[in-house]
């Protein structure tokens, strides 16, 4: 489930929504890396700052989720995506999938609006990335008919080292990671219905 061994090919065929997502965090890095583009003044309006989401610059609860603050920080969420993404766009199909990925992410920036003082800035798809992991959580302990007991241990070990890492780093959106895995959680009997398609 978590073991890729498809060709590069194989991949984008079989999991185009996961695949679409990694370029436009690509596209959107190199963009911003490079100020003869305008790089510094399109991240100022695709950051989600608190102050100005209250003034109504709305778009700002979900362009945070396709940019990042570094390299770094975008491979290790591309990468992130690229382990947990795959079985689940093959168990929910393309629309469920961006529907989970997306509600999760903007869902996390919603709490962090509310509950950051108003300077608070943020990027970066962890709070949709730990949306998938509430998914995986609910299939853990009310779907096991879903998943199988060694990808279930593998989702809590994961889960529980994302957790401790969450807290343990500076300048991460605390608030992001929990709400994002919340949410995942809530919405997903909703989004899994009453499937039975075994991971």
């Amino acid at each position: 489930m978590f073991t890729r061994t498809e060709s590069f090919k194989e991949f984008l065929r079989f999991y185009p929504i996961i695949s679409i997502i990694i370029v436009i965090h690509i596209f959107l890095w190199i963009l911003l890396a490079l100020p003869f583009l305008g790089g510094g003044a399109l991240l100022n309006q695709m950051v989600g700052y608190n102050v100005l989401i209250t003034e109504g610059e709305y778009w700002r609860l979900i362009t945070p989720i396709f940019v990042h603050a570094s390299f770094t920080h975008m491979l290790f969420n591309s990468f992130s995506l690229v382990l947990f993404g795959p079985g689940l766009e093959r168990m929910l199909g393309k629309t469920k999938f961006i529907l989970i990925y997306l509600s999760t992410g903007v869902m996390a920036n919603i709490a962090t609006y509310i509950l950051q003082h108003e300077q608070f800035r943020h990027v970066g798809s962890s709070g949709a990335i730990f949306g998938l992991f509430g998914l995986y959580l609910y299939m853990v302990l009310k779907r096991k008919d879903l998943i199988n007991y060694a990808n279930s241990q593998l989702i809590i070990t994961i889960l529980v080292i994302g957790l401790v890492m969450t807290f343990l780093n500076t300048n991460i959106n605390i608030i992001g990671h929990l709400f994002g895995l919340i949410a995942g959680f809530l919405l997903a009997p909703i989004i899994l219905g009453k499937r039975r398609r075994y991971l």
